[in-house]
């Protein structure tokens, strides 16, 4: 649920407005599937005990489709020759009313549901005896389960059109009739429904409009531009908005959202963020200068390019910053930090999670000593890869330059966000971050600390906290405006950003490691690193998963001696076919399964090609390990597995990008597509090229002569 639809848990009476655009189709027929399956939600809805009020527009272009069928099949050929007068308005709304009404009593008595219709006219609420007799009316109807169902008589109205330029009376469409009965009969909530999923900051049809979730008058009244008013009826858009905010202001809170959505009516009472909701005290909930996604991103590209400008040094001098910051800031870090731990134990979330979140004194020291390390790093930006003579007097180079805007998101480590920004800041580019929810007054604090350590020439906004997760859809759509997308987390996440979006996406979804101890291995080595590459930290994607074991130790004392330091550890073990028939544990239910805690799977092979062929299959292309003193059996398993990370004899645990002089990583990709394994400053860098020439030009090649010589590049001392 969203937070700021909670107040849907304590809603009884609510009015649904349906609008002429919902109950008919493009050729003016009554939509009878659409209404029926709004129908189906209103009687689920009422069956939980909800009072359910129903306003309905479409009685004047049912009639209108109705009596113009009639008068063609009333008319010679020499009538229809002749010019057609427009059908009378007030004819057609009365006969419309009586076929609809006709059509819905139909469909709710399918349901098992009454009915009851009350049409009323812009007079009839001047009258106060009226007003009191419709609620005491009402209020009966609701107590007998009965759906009343309002529309402005339009066949008696004293209305005339263009009903747009005669908004003087108490209502003047059946948009603002709904708002008033809202009002009137003291409704928890109005929904309006509509042809669009609700208010967009432009015309829907535009692809950088953006569906607007709260409406804040005093952020969005004047700055909206509506598109074309509604293919049939008299509202539109602007006419629903200012219902809307009639009713909020009023104290009835409302929500425009698509009637053509599938469940969409169920989705709105759960709670869900579907739709523009429009509540009185939304002002209170926002900043007014909060930023959109696209604004965000925008802001973000903006201030990247004034950090390129900066020199290496001051580049430099602002990371200095932010590691004295961090450590400065500790206690209030912690603090933060204390809060979401706690929070993460109550909601009994895995020790596993727990352990990534918690952020102590250790972590924060070394956060700020990779820090350092990544501002004494060569300046990355500018750097000439290759230089070449094309032709005489026309030079080319090849120079390294940053990416632009990256969207980062990452689950339960807060650390990951300090060392991607900092890693950003050294290569120039503008940072989007979305952190997990279960470290969200942890991510506050450390977005604010750094942001306040980035001086006014470059900007703040250099770096964008998404607090969101409902924004991610919107951040996903801008592919003009961010470069890369880098998600740290689960499979599930990782597989859903890549579907979700255009922008070019960069990581792992899985940290599969293996460790291979093949028969010539020194078990005592073995031992230390199994050990640590599952026990230094279990929860890490660089942790082992699965132990493999060449089959003529599984007979020796040597595979127990290695059991036995895994289980000294507490960890759990699981077994592949063979394991656990001989050492009698658990079968793992798969090999691709990532535990990120104290278990792992064990199986045993036949010799090193078993292995590797298991690592193919199963594996994640991650980090994997062969434990082994045959120097051939070990270079077949460092150019045969097709990992980001291949070891030989040493931890998984050293994957990682602090370890590989890296400074920090923002993730390690999987990737074979621009950056592989532990991504640094580096991964986060393209190339550009840069031709330098003294009024050359083709011309068909006629006169040119090329040399490609390769030069020298001299590097700055």
């Amino acid at each position: 649920m969203d937070p700021t639809r909670d107040f849907v848990k304590n809603i009884k009476r609510v009015v649904f407005k349906v609008g002429t655009a919902v109950v008919t189709r493009n050729d003016g027929r009554l939509a009878i599937g659409r209404v029926g399956a709004i129908f189906e939600q209103l009687e689920e809805l009422n069956s939980q005990g909800y009072e359910i009020i129903l306003v309905t527009s479409g009685a004047v272009g049912a009639g209108c489709q109705r009596l113009k069928y009639r008068r063609l099949l009333n008319s010679s050929f020499a009538d229809l020759q002749k010019p057609q007068v427009e059908l009378d308005g007030k004819a057609c709304a009365a006969v419309g009313q009586n076929g609809l009404m006709a059509v819905y009593d139909s469909l709710f008595n399918q349901l098992n549901i009454t009915s009851s219709q009350l049409l009323v006219t812009d007079n009839d609420f001047k009258n106060p005896e009226f007003r009191t007799q419709l609620s005491r009316t009402v209020n009966s109807l609701l107590a007998l389960r009965s759906i009343p169902i309002f529309n402005e008589n339009d066949a008696i109205s004293t209305r005339k059109a263009p009903y747009e330029q005669d908004s003087t009376g108490i209502f003047w469409d059946n948009d603002s009739l709904a708002a008033l009965l809202a009002i009137e009969l003291k409704a928890d909530l109005l929904v309006l429904l509509s042809d669009v999923e609700g208010l967009y900051s432009g015309p829907p049809c535009d692809p950088n409009s953006k569906l607007i979730y709260t409406y804040v008058k005093q952020k969005h009244q004047g700055v909206i531009t509506f598109g074309d008013k509604s293919r049939v009826g008299r509202g539109g858009m602007t006419a629903k908005v200012k219902a809307a905010v009639s009713a909020a202001d009023a104290g009835t809170p409302v929500v425009i959202a698509s009637g053509y959505v599938s469940e969409n009516i169920a989705k709105v009472l759960e709670g869900q963020r579907v739709g523009t909701l429009f509540h009185r005290d939304a002002h209170s909930w926002v900043t007014l200068n909060e930023l959109s996604a696209r604004e965000m991103a925008v802001a973000a590209r903006e201030c990247s390019t004034k950090l390129q400008s900066v020199s290496s040094e001051e580049r430099s001098k602002i990371l200095c910053g932010i590691a004295e910051a961090l450590e400065e800031n500790e206690t209030v870090i912690k603090v933060e930090n204390d809060a979401d731990v706690a929070a993460a134990r109550e909601a009994g979330y895995d020790e596993s999670l727990i352990s990534r979140l918690v952020l102590n004194h250790a972590k924060i020291s070394t956060l700020a000593k990779s820090i350092r390390k990544i501002a004494e790093m060569e300046e990355p930006i500018g750097q000439i890869l290759k230089k070449t003579e094309l032709a005489e007097g026309l030079i080319l180079e090849k120079t390294t330059c940053p990416l632009g805007v990256l969207l980062i998101i990452f689950e339960s480590r807060p650390d990951a966000l300090v060392q991607i920004a900092s890693l950003a800041i050294r290569s120039g580019n503008g940072l989007l971050l979305k952190g997990g929810k279960e470290a969200r007054c942890t991510n506050a604090m450390l977005h604010k600390v750094i942001t306040a350590a980035i001086p006014e020439t470059v900007g703040e906004k250099l770096i964008g906290l998404v607090t969101s997760k409902e924004d991610i859809p919107d951040l996903l759509k801008l592919d003009d405006v961010i470069d890369l997308v880098i998600p740290r987390g689960s499979n599930r996440l990782v597989s859903q950003i890549k579907s979700s979006t255009k922008i070019p996406v960069l990581g792992h979804s899985d940290g599969i490691c293996h460790v291979y101890v093949d028969k010539s291995a020194n078990i005592d080595m073995a031992k230390s690193i199994i050990v640590d590459s599952k026990l230094d930290y279990p929860a890490a994607c660089n942790a082992m998963e699965t132990l493999l074991v060449h089959q003529e130790l599984s007979s020796s004392g040597s595979f127990q001696e290695l059991l036995h330091e895994l289980s000294q550890g507490g960890v759990t073990l699981y077994g592949g076919p063979r394991a656990s028939s001989i050492l009698n544990i658990s079968e793992a239910k798969s090999f691709h399964h990532e535990y990120n805690s104290r278990a792992c799977t064990v199986e045993i092979v036949d010799d090193v090609k078993s292995a590797v062929d298991h690592i193919r299959r199963h594996g994640s292309g991650h980090t994997e390990c062969i434990v082994a003193e045959d120097v051939e059996t070990a270079e077949y398993f460092l150019h045969q597995v097709d990992s980001a990370a291949v070891f030989h004899n040493a931890s998984t645990r050293f994957c990682d990008g602090m370890r590989f002089g890296l400074g920090a990583e923002v993730g390690i990709s999987t990737s074979k597509i621009h950056a592989r394994g532990p991504v640094g400053v580096e991964g986060l860098l393209t190339t550009k090229w840069i031709l330098r020439g003294n009024g050359h030009i083709v011309k068909g090649d006629e006169g040119v002569d090329y040399t490609h010589n390769n030069l020298v590049v001299l590097t700055e001392q």
